[in-house]
């Protein structure tokens, strides 16, 4: 066990955040045992417990910092073309499904009917979604319409990451073509795409 530092509860909340998230993203997420975020913390289960009732409660902890995370990562730049935009901020996305693919499939797959879980990855495709209509050219075309699209285009974004995941049948590139496609198709019935060419489907 690492030696038990003194840290204040907020420092303490913190550590075993960051250990659990490690955890959960080096594993599928029956693998990952509360003694073992102990162990790896330096402190005993029953001052875990203190903090995360619940192998439950420290995933959806992990996971809702996970999203706040990738929120501030991926927010969009005003100034460049909308395309490029989008473009970068499916990067950013997929730099973080890769690099932390069992805690994204324990979201999706293993807890897909958690109610809690559910709920961070509604607010997320929801700020998403308010962003993508703040984009210039996104948000000039009928706004009830632009949102349905945007928010069916987020969840098939979502989907087809996770089967990328879990599959590997199709690459990077591919699933960044896809999704850049896909985000065309369903907004060229509403909007005039014109602004939104001239940058490549894939990188």
């Amino acid at each position: 066990m690492t030696p038990r530092r003194r840290l204040d509860p907020a420092e303490r909340r913190s550590e075993l955040l960051d250990v659990g998230a490690r955890l959960f993203a080096a594993k599928p997420y029956d693998e990952v045992f509360m003694e073992d975020v102990a162990e790896r913390a330096g402190v005993s289960r029953a001052l875990l417990y203190r903090y995360f009732p619940s192998k439950h409660a420290l995933f959806a902890a992990v996971y809702r910092q996970a999203a706040d995370q990738l929120l501030a990562a991926t927010r969009l730049d005003q100034s460049a073309p909308v395309m490029e935009q989008l473009s970068a901020g499916l990067d950013a996305h997929f730099d973080y499904f890769a690099a932390n693919r069992h805690t994204v499939l324990a979201a999706n797959r293993v807890l897909a009917g958690d109610p809690v879980i559910q709920a961070i990855i509604t607010g997320e495709l929801a700020e998403l979604r308010r962003r993508l209509l703040q984009a210039t050219v996104l948000g000039d075309g009928p706004t009830h319409l632009v949102s349905a699209a945007l928010t069916s285009w987020l969840v098939f974004v979502r989907v087809l990451c996770v089967d990328w995941l879990t599959n590997e049948s199709f690459t990077r590139a591919e699933l960044h073509g896809m999704c850049v496609g896909a985000l065309k198709g369903a907004l060229g019935a509403v909007l005039d795409l014109d602004a939104l060419t001239g940058v490549e489907g894939s990188r």
